[in-house]
């Protein structure tokens, strides 16, 4: 049976280069980082040069990224920090949020009892801008929390524009790039963001490692103590071949965006035109979405519906519903029930995602599939 992978927003398949790199890294640089001996040196020195290799990419400096283990940990330890250390009292943030963000926001209002505001989502699945620029004009020291590209329907903010609005409102801007970063450029030398996060599984690196970026300006408290790794802020030794093979797979990302870019973008295009033929009345979920998530309500009945995915699987297809993080609830997803009508969240909704090793072959045979079912 043919397998063939469309969850590309859960993760993506590693590159053959950068199981390369960290075998090689496994193999000859095992030494701990913090040893000061030459095997020690040497696995620092490529935990430094990575550091660098990212903050390239990114138009930062290496002393800004921190590495942590994941999104999940960088989003806890930053949105904490906001209210210890930096002094929030109100966030800002969406009801469209990765649980990751919402699901600390709501601890940390109800222990520190602040403020949260939920900016309203527009009926095309976008933030409106328009009520975060009103807010901030409220003399309330605030962190805005909102994610650069959703990771359900692929609906994208403007960072420039929000970056720029919480710059001039003096309120912290902590943005979820997990999505996007890797997969569009991302300039923080232009864009006056505060924080951002990234996970190496989600641009065909290995998981269990990812990094923040702290703007050099900010003081925080550290998220571990017990050792001086990390410029003091997450004491544990270095995992050196993950390190690496974020930054080896971050790099070839960034090497060969402009190519895979064209030919995810068109791949989705494809994927478009073939569900409309087939079902015209399908929906598209969001109005101008990143170039590899498609987010569509399929106009089948409620008993089909509900062994959609189980059935496409034992086909040795994978896309999801919504997250990987909640696939095991059955509640509508709290992305779409945002913006869609009670009647149209009955429809079964399905978030296909691509990346450059899928091929159109395998979205016809996707649209073949469903059609059968």
């Amino acid at each position: 049976m043919q397998k063939i992978y469309l969850d590309n927003a859960a993760t993506t398949p590693l590159r053959t280069e950068v199981i390369d790199e960290m075998v090689r890294v496994l193999k000859n640089d095992f030494g701990n980082p913090s040893s000061t001996h030459s095997f020690g040196r040497s696995a620092k020195n490529i935990v430094e040069t990575s550091r660098k290799t990212i903050a390239k990419h990114l138009r930062c400096s290496a002393q800004e990224i921190i590495f942590t283990s994941s999104a999940t940990e960088s989003t806890n330890w930053i949105l904490s920090q906001l209210v210890t250390k930096l002094g929030i009292k109100r966030f800002i943030t969406s009801k469209i949020e990765h649980h990751a963000t919402l699901h600390t926001v709501e601890h940390l209002a109800k222990v520190h009892n602040l403020e949260v505001v939920y900016v309203p989502i527009l009926n095309n699945g976008n933030i409106d801008i328009s009520v975060v620029s009103k807010l901030l004009e409220e003399p309330v020291k605030t962190a805005v929390c909102l994610m650069h590209v959703n990771n359900e329907i692929g609906t994208i903010l403007d960072l420039k524009k929000m970056s720029e609005l919480c710059s001039i409102n003096k309120a912290y801007f902590f943005c979820d790039t997990v999505q996007s970063v890797g997969k569009t450029e991302i300039d923080l030398s232009q864009t006056p963001i505060d924080f951002i996060i990234a996970s190496a599984h989600k641009f065909h690196g290995p998981k269990g490692i990812g990094f923040v970026y702290i703007k050099k300006s900010i003081l925080i408290d550290p998220l571990f103590y017990g050792g001086e790794q990390e410029k003091g802020l997450r004491a544990s030794t270095e995992a050196t071949h993950q390190i690496a093979g974020l930054a080896k797979a971050l790099d070839l990302s960034y090497l060969n965006l402009d190519e895979e870019r064209a030919y995810i973008s068109e791949l989705k295009t494809q994927c478009v035109n073939l569900l409309k033929t087939i079902f015209p009345a399908v929906v598209i979920n969001g109005e101008n979405t990143f170039y590899n998530i498609l987010n569509v309500s399929l106009p089948i009945s409620e008993d089909k519906a509900a062994m959609l995915l189980f059935q496409l699987d034992m086909k040795g297809i994978a896309v999801s519903r919504g997250s990987a993080c909640q696939s095991g609830s059955s509640r509508p997803s709290h992305v779409l029930a945002e913006f869609l009508s009670e009647e149209a969240i009955k429809h079964p909704a399905l978030r296909i995602s691509f990346s450059h090793f899928n091929t159109i072959e395998e979205i016809k045979t996707l649209i073949e599939i469903l059609n059968q079912i």
